[in-house]
């Protein structure tokens, strides 16, 4: 019996190969390749698959092009709405992956509930029958009397009910259960994958749908699946947390209608996932007393300020001393223990360091510098910074303090929050003093340990 002809498929670019390589040809990843039967008809069958896809449009000039303002149409949730930047728009295509259990449907029903209020919504389900669907609205509460529900991973079949529903709102749960009848490899693949997406992608700017694509995540918490896919969207969401954590963050990593790096805190009860008014306090410990090694940042996620606890443990160490973070760079870590050494004079080289942001918040930005640098000072010296300290600046190799972006809405968020003593970059004084908050700014790192030796 003659073998069927296989072909490795790349699952970061979608590129292929005629037999396995341990690097990509086309991207040059790292044992990305993965065995699937080869697609059959050809290359004029691909042709015409993708001609379906390409309608032509005139060539115009890009001056006589009407730009008008997106219409958005909010969610009925307020935090997705802050993540999506204000509402779905018609036509867009939003991509939202994250972990096993975590909340993804459940979100969606809820947005699918409210929505269905004011506009036709349909939601297709891959990997659940119609009746456990029903199970989950029953115990959300959701009343889900306009909500149209199909059991179905045909994306031919799909197509055409979205062509008779006609929904101004469509959920896909999720894009790698789907299967198109024009290709061979079975559901989950690279090219079903690209291709289901491709054509959904198409129904919707073709017929003003919005669509929102469920998407599985890889152990290393990527989406699933070719990284074209991504491209292909106009929005891409993460869900953040742990499962074992009553708290989720949605993250924007791209958005053509919106700002990027928006977050929205949502908390899971018995009734799903409900908004966070107020995300700080989340991510502050309540002690009694100030403790050492505790400092309080003011970060920014998207256009909200966050405040975020950051704790950091100096402890004697070993031959080698440990150096470990928890929601902060190593990397930049190790960086800032040398400027603390060069530059303040203070040496932690015989001591394990370990520092953490509190509520299981990543910290990317590098204004997160001045408090981390600070709550090792207060750990290593056994005093607490003083009661209402927040701090945050960008600290440089030559230890220097660098301004922070939008600096006053950042003093602004802390004040209306009860802090009352703030340590910052000298360039982001605010030429009107803020009510209630006490600002000592620096320009070296050396002047901050001074100012919090006067504070004591």
């Amino acid at each position: 019996m003659a073998r069927d002809k296989t072909i490795y498929t790349c699952t970061e670019c979608g590129g292929t190969s005629a037999k396995w390589l341990g690097r990509c040809p086309a991207c040059g990843a790292w044992n990305t390749l993965v065995e699937g039967p080869a697609e059959g008809g050809g290359a004029g069958a691909s042709k015409n698959r993708f001609q379906a896809l390409a309608k032509s449009q005139p060539v115009a000039t890009l001056s006589e092009i009407e730009a008008a303002d997106v219409a958005r149409t909010p969610t009925g949730i307020d935090e997705l709405d802050r993540v999506l930047g204000g509402g779905i728009v018609a036509g867009g295509v939003v991509l939202i992956g994250g972990d096993p259990g975590i909340g993804k449907s459940t979100l969606l029903l809820q947005a699918l509930d409210a929505l269905s209020q004011q506009m036709p919504v349909l939601y297709v389900t891959g990997e659940e029958s119609g009746a456990q669907v029903a199970l989950r609205a029953r115990r959300l509460g959701l009343e889900g009397a306009r909500v149209r529900v199909i059991a179905e991973i045909n994306l031919e079949k799909i197509l055409a009910t979205i062509e008779a529903e006609r929904p101004a709102f469509c959920v896909i749960d999720s894009i790698q259960t789907l299967y198109s009848e024009q290709l061979t490899s079975a559901p989950g693949s690279v090219a079903q994958v690209r291709e289901c997406a491709a054509h959904l992608t198409r129904a919707a700017k073709g017929g003003g749908t919005s669509i929102v694509l469920v998407g599985h995540v890889t152990k290393e918490g990527a989406l699933a699946g070719p990284r074209v896919l991504e491209h292909m969207v106009d929005t891409v969401l993460y869900f953040e947390g742990d499962t074992h954590s009553s708290f989720r963050l949605v993250r924007a990593i791209k958005n053509r209608f919106g700002a990027v790096n928006e977050i929205g805190v949502f908390a899971m009860t018995e009734k799903g996932l409900k908004g966070v008014a107020n995300p700080s306090a989340i991510f502050l410990s309540t002690h009694g007393e100030p403790v050492p090694g505790s400092c309080v940042l003011v970060t920014l996620e998207g256009t909200r300020p966050l405040l975020v606890e950051v704790q950091a443990l100096v402890d004697q160490g070993g031959p080698s001393p440990r150096r470990l973070s928890v929601g902060l760079d190593r990397d930049r870590l190790a960086m800032l223990l040398a400027v603390l050494h060069r530059h303040a004079g203070v040496s932690c080289m015989d001591q394990d360091v370990f520092v953490n942001a509190v509520g299981g918040v990543r910290i990317s930005e590098p204004a997160a510098d001045l408090a981390v640098l600070l709550a090792i000072h207060s750990s290593l010296r056994g005093k607490p910074l003083p009661r209402g300290f927040i701090a945050f600046g960008e600290v440089g190799l030559a230890g220097e303090v660098r301004p922070a972006p939008r600096g006053q809405e950042r003093l602004k968020e802390a004040a209306k929050l009860g802090f009352s003593v703030a340590v910052v970059p000298r360039a982001n004084l605010p030429r009107k003093p803020i009510e209630g908050l006490t600002i000592h700014p620096v320009e070296r790192i050396e002047e901050s340990i001074q100012v919090l030796r006067g504070l004591d």
